[in-house]
């Protein structure tokens, strides 16, 4: 599967983004999602998963509360909604997928993905 990560944006605090995942190769509704983030000079971080069918989601906690994470398998798109956006949310935001079939778990760890797309870039001004 391939990934292409889009939407990401100059923005004030406190503004609001929506980023998407868009994938294409094959079904993406047997894939969990992931998305994490990267800040200059910083590891990437997790930032919310969600499982195949979107039942289920999981926040970090620095971001729970502001994002939220959902799936559209009709359009091969996965979505993350930011709200009330902070200086500190800006960073390179990466999504990426697993394969899983049915399975429904969702997976937090980088190691845990297998796909990865490109960075899109949140800058948030204060």
């Amino acid at each position: 599967v391939q990934l292409q990560a889009f939407g990401g944006g100059l923005v004030q605090a406190g503004g609001s983004l929506r980023l998407s995942c868009a994938a294409s190769g094959r079904t993406f509704s047997s894939y969990a999602v992931g998305w994490f983030r990267q800040a200059p000079g910083k590891e990437r971080e997790f930032v919310a998963a969600i499982n195949w069918s979107g039942s289920t989601t999981y926040y970090a906690d620095s971001v729970k509360g502001r994002f939220t994470i959902s799936r559209d398998n009709a359009k091969n798109t996965v979505y993350l909604q930011i709200y009330s956006l902070k200086p500190d949310d800006t960073a390179d935001y990466y999504c990426a997928a697993r394969l899983v079939y049915s399975s429904s778990r969702y997976y937090t760890a980088r190691d845990d993905y297998h796909y990865w797309g490109q960075g899109t870039l949140v800058t948030v001004s204060s």
